[in-house]
């Protein structure tokens, strides 16, 4: 055990906050939001620019208010200074499109105690307001140096990088920048205030070099990455997408997003990427399952 790991704080989670759904939370889609966030992540699809059919990373902004709430049903207040974003993963069900009304809830599902800290698993599920799911997504919050004690409930679907897949070259090599104003467009775009992407003083006394990016700004590069290279740019082919946050991103980063062809069955073709800056891997455990075809609602 690691001394890190020996001093882990021994902190009870509140196991009757899971299974509990937050409140509902309602969000109005335009076509001025959808372009907005897409030009706030740099993405080069028209359709998205355009507000004519959001970009899959999207699907984060209706649900913002709702998929932190459950956590404090679990983990005591006290310790929200040492929780990061640890994993997130979309399963999508259909595009979200301008004029759609969203209804987005949030539940924890379970947590773990690991060597290096705890994690809580959150399920966020968003639908329209007739009751259509528009997709469901785990997010895993990160307690450094927590010890939990136990694990209970369920984890997020695996979705774990295959180390063999290295002996194969890339299907696609994306080169990406992080622009130095970056942040400063994806806070209003996605509604995310968080002041360490925002304020250089604030940042550091949190003990970093200054602000960072969004790690979904981050996964939203990602996201466009694989739609461009293997998904014709169509969205409504993205069935799934899943990331581990591995390491923080700054703004003027020169990030590269790899991508690896795993298998294709029912029509399903599975792709599994990172995200990289220099040697340094910043999005870990990448999977992507592509529909081989799917008829281009919304994004014409």
């Amino acid at each position: 055990m690691t001394a890190e790991a020996a001093a882990a704080r021994p902190v009870e989670f509140d196991d009757s906050g899971l299974e509990t759904w937050c409140d509902d939370e309602r969000f109005e889609v335009t076509a001025e939001r959808i372009a907005e966030y897409a030009a706030a992540t740099n993405d080069p699809i028209e359709a998205h620019l355009a507000g004519k059919v959001a970009s899959p990373i999207f699907g984060i902004v209706p649900v913002f208010e709702a998929m932190m709430m459950p956590v404090i049903d679990v983990a005591p207040m006290d310790i929200f200074g040492r929780v990061v974003h640890g994993e997130q993963d979309f399963h999508f069900y259909r595009a979200i499109l301008p004029g759609d009304r969203l209804v987005s809830r949030a539940k924890a599902i379970g947590y773990a105690s690991r060597s290096n800290g705890s994690t809580i698993t959150i399920l966020i599920e968003c639908r329209t307001e007739a009751g259509e799911l528009v997709n469901e997504q785990y997010l895993t919050a990160f307690f450094r140096n927590i010890d939990a004690g136990k694990t209970v409930g369920v984890a997020a679907p695996a979705h774990k990088f295959d180390e063999d897949l290295r002996t194969q070259e890339p299907v696609a090599l994306v080169p990406q920048h992080v622009d130095l104003d970056q942040t400063y467009r994806y806070s209003p775009a996605s509604g995310d205030p968080v002041p360490l992407h925002l304020d250089e003083q604030v940042a550091k006394d949190a003990g970093l070099p200054g602000i960072i990016a969004h790690g979904l700004c981050t996964m939203a590069f990602a996201s466009w990455a694989v739609l461009t290279e293997v998904a014709g740019s169509d969205v409504n082919r993205l069935k799934r997408f899943a990331v581990r946050f591995a390491k923080m991103v700054f703004p003027g980063d020169d990030l590269e997003t790899r991508i690896w062809r795993v298998a294709s069955e029912n029509g399903i073709t599975t792709y599994a990427f990172e995200t990289v800056r220099g040697e340094d891997v910043v999005l870990s455990d990448g999977l992507a399952e592509v529909a081989d075809q799917q008829p281009n609602r919304g994004a014409m």
